[in-house]
């Protein structure tokens, strides 16, 4: 069972340098079907932008997009954790900063970092296992909201 960040973290990072614009953040995240990016100056992070920095910074301020430079909406970086935190260190560390990612740095470079994804993930594996979730019903609903059965009893979600 993992127990350490580097055992559950997404190492295929993708940083923006921080002179470009949202409008190419935006491009990237879109073509890479990302919610975040590390924003660095040569490859030093200096931040992460968010979908979340999108909404509030740009399109509630109605700003244009293509003039808008990284700088200006990037959220600083809290609080890192290295490749050998334990898992719970890194929760902790998420909850009481409030953040949904937590970037995983070693040497002064991001290998990795943890989304509240990657831990969900983890989560489902650790009762898959202790055979407190029901494998039958992980799934139980498509993205549409029907319901599906189960066994021979009807389950809903």
């Amino acid at each position: 069972m993992a127990e350490l960040v580097r055992d559950i973290m997404t190492k295929d990072i993708v940083t923006i340098d921080e002179g470009e614009t949202a409008l190419e953040a935006a491009r990237i995240m879109s073509q890479k079907g990302i919610s975040s990016l590390i924003v660095v100056k040569d490859e030093v992070p200096k931040g992460i932008i968010t979908e979340r920095d999108f909404i509030k910074k740009i399109c509630a301020k109605q700003l244009e997009i293509s003039q808008v430079k990284i700088t200006s909406i990037m959220s600083r970086i809290r609080t890192v954790a290295d490749p050998d935190t334990p898992i719970e260190v890194a929760v902790q560390r998420m909850a009481n900063r409030g953040i949904r990612r937590l970037p995983i740095m070693q040497e002064g470079k991001v290998v990795g970092i943890i989304t509240v994804t990657d831990l969900a993930r983890y989560l489902r594996t650790i009762l898959l296992l202790e055979g407190t979730l029901d494998v039958n019903k992980t799934d139980c609903c498509s993205n549409n909201n029907t319901t599906t059965t189960t066994t021979s009893s009807s389950s809903t979600c």
